[in-house]
């Protein structure tokens, strides 16, 4: 088996499946092209320009998990947190398409295999992750930090179980699921560590210096604390 950089190349997954998921993707950045043109504006476009970038350079550094086999940062969250969701999602598709075209960096019939892994999967379970805990810890640099580091982790996780699944519908050759599931896990968990601390960090930077530039402060921002009505009593004249 022939996995590059959590990449699925041609031939992993047969046909059929992988014309699925090619499918399930283009629906599904169809519909974040649809919501991400409400949120574009002069603001946000170069924001995302910068994202892109920034995850296209993070995704050069590749940690071996089997022979074979091997993982990067994907840098969903640190783009849902930054651009939103459907922006975020659109810049981590971008960049993989971009990697395959020209870089033969994951197959061109496993193409959807790998948007649905990295750029939906990954991204929708840390933008849940950062909703979830925007709620509950300090809506400050520090909180955004902390809530980056831990939707980090679990969304580069998560993005791992889809090549199980994936693989569990179609995969090409007889490989142990079990083994798959938990060596993707145990090695994507330490991933995530040192993709979280990068984002974590990233993210609490720009925060600190431009927090109007950031879309999960914007998004989850505490509602304005309505004043006490004030009753004024009529004096007699």
């Amino acid at each position: 088996m022939q996995v590059e950089a959590m990449h699925i190349a041609n031939g992993i997954v047969n046909g059929p499946v992988s014309a699925i998921f090619a499918v399930f993707a283009a629906l599904a950045l169809s519909f974040c092209v649809w919501r991400a043109r409400a949120d574009l504006d002069d603001r946000l476009a170069p924001m995302a320009g910068l994202v892109s970038a920034f995850i296209f350079a993070v995704q050069m550094l590749n940690f071996q998990v089997l022979p074979g086999v091997s993982g990067h940062l994907l840098g969903g969250t640190l783009a849902v947190v930054l651009v939103g969701p459907w922006v975020g999602t659109l810049c981590v598709s971008t960049v993989l398409i971009i990697q395959c075209l020209l870089f033969a960096d994951g197959g061109l019939t496993a193409i959807g295999l790998n948007i649905t892994n990295m750029a939906i999967l990954g991204t929708a379970a840390g933008y849940l992750l950062v909703a979830a805990l925007m709620r509950v810890l300090p809506r400050t640099p520090a909180g955004l930090g902390t809530t980056t580091f831990i939707a980090s982790v679990i969304g580069v996780v998560v993005a791992s179980q889809g090549f199980v699944l994936e693989y569990w519908l179609g995969g090409t050759t007889q490989l142990s699921i079990p083994l798959i599931a938990g060596t993707m896990a145990g090695s994507h968990l330490l991933i995530g560590i040192g993709e979280g601390l990068i984002a974590a960090t990233t993210v609490a930077t720009v925060a600190r210096v431009r927090p109007d530039l950031v879309y999960a402060m914007r998004r989850f921002r505490k509602p304005p604390v309505a004043e006490p009505a004030t009753t004024t009593t009529p004096t007699a004249v």
